[in-house]
């Protein structure tokens, strides 16, 4: 039997409910990055994406236009946060084809760079690198280093190094990185 069709698109303001809904569902432990999404989806910065399956919206992803502040000057970079799975779709392929869709849009949008704070494992698996690697650090010191992951794209250039700023919109909702339990738990997971 073949997995049902997953189909791709802009997200639109008549999706606000769903995606509020998606998002509950795949952070059910971390209520306010609903609260986040919501913010980001007033920027005219910053752009969402719904996945769909039988007309149903089962995911969802937003990029972010942030910063690189390398020492010759700001870099616009874009961030992925967040992805969300509907837990019941799970499994299906739909997050690897959202970050897939975020990084071709990256490079269509000419951002040099593609980052995302989450689990290096998962993200891995999904081709990106350690942003250290590309000289980016991180944000906060809530961050465990190795969970600042990266894609270089095609406008990449070695002089693109310095620490990555989010847009006020994270920091306004505390989701940057972790804190108490989670973070000793993320820390000592990742030898960070």
């Amino acid at each position: 039997m073949n997995p049902p069709a997953i189909s791709l698109r802009p997200q639109r303001d008549s999706d606000a409910a769903d995606v509020r809904a998606v998002v509950l569902g795949a952070f059910v432990d971390d209520p306010v990055v609903a609260d986040l999404e919501a913010a980001l989806a007033r920027s005219d910065r910053s752009y969402g994406y719904v996945a769909e399956v039988g007309g149903a919206l089962v995911g969802h992803v937003r990029l972010t236009w942030c910063w690189v502040d390398a020492e010759t000057r700001l870099v616009d970079v874009l961030v992925l946060s967040p992805l969300s799975v509907a837990p019941e779709a799970q499994g299906a392929g739909i997050g690897r084809r959202l970050v897939e869709h975020c990084v071709s849009e990256a490079e269509r949008l000419g951002s040099p760079l593609l980052l995302v704070e989450g689990d290096p494992a998962l993200y891995a698996r999904l081709g990106l690198a350690p942003a250290s690697d590309y000289g980016v650090t991180r944000p906060s010191t809530r961050i465990p280093t190795p969970a600042l992951q990266a894609v270089a794209l095609s406008s990449h250039a070695d002089w693109m190094r310095g620490a990555l700023v989010y847009v006020d919109a994270f920091w306004q909702h505390d989701a940057v990185g972790l804190r108490g339990e989670r973070l000793a738990r993320a820390r000592h997971e990742l030898g960070d």
